[in-house]
């Protein structure tokens, strides 16, 4: 059987530099062992949905936006009270979603830019005469998508 030094030899590796390779492959390691484990962590506890719920729902929103732009002005109104679902879910305070939001973005600052998103609904909601463009409807489904990525359920 062939000691220590003699597989040393074999590779002509210092056995310092081996050891710290070692060493620093680990330290690597565990670094990101340690950042998947508190981001997992992070994630907040929801009440009646699931994460797998939201990925699916998602899904659907985006296939009828593909449609037509009726199919956009619905995928707009779906991601809308998917997002508001979402908040009831993470036991967000307030009585609509515009409280809801409000609160929200008081913990995640990023959602600010989703109010563009809930006004846009608000309009296709309450005009049934309102005319907005695919482009718009993809930047509010955009908008949409990363508030449930800033919320970390998706």
């Amino acid at each position: 059987m062939k000691s220590q030094n003699e597989y040393m030899d074999l590779i002509d590796i210092d056995p310092v530099f081996f050891y710290y390779g070692i060493g620093l492959l680990l330290f690597v390691s565990a670094m990101i062992g340690l950042y998947v484990l508190a981001r997992r962590l992070r994630r907040p506890e929801m009440l009646g949905m699931s994460r797998a719920d939201i990925a699916k729902k998602w899904i659907e929103i985006r296939k009828t936006s593909e449609m037509s732009i009726m199919g956009a002005k619905m995928g707009v109104l779906e991601a809308d009270n998917l997002l508001d679902a979402t908040f009831k879910s993470l036991l967000m305070p307030g009585e609509t979603m515009g409280e809801r939001l409000k609160a929200a973005c008081y913990r995640y600052p990023g959602l600010e830019r989703v109010w563009w998103a809930h006004k846009l609904r608000n309009q296709i909601a309450h005009d049934a005469s309102s005319n907005i463009s695919q482009p718009q409807a993809k930047m509010a489904l955009h908008d949409f998508e990363r508030a449930l990525k800033i919320l970390n359920v998706m």
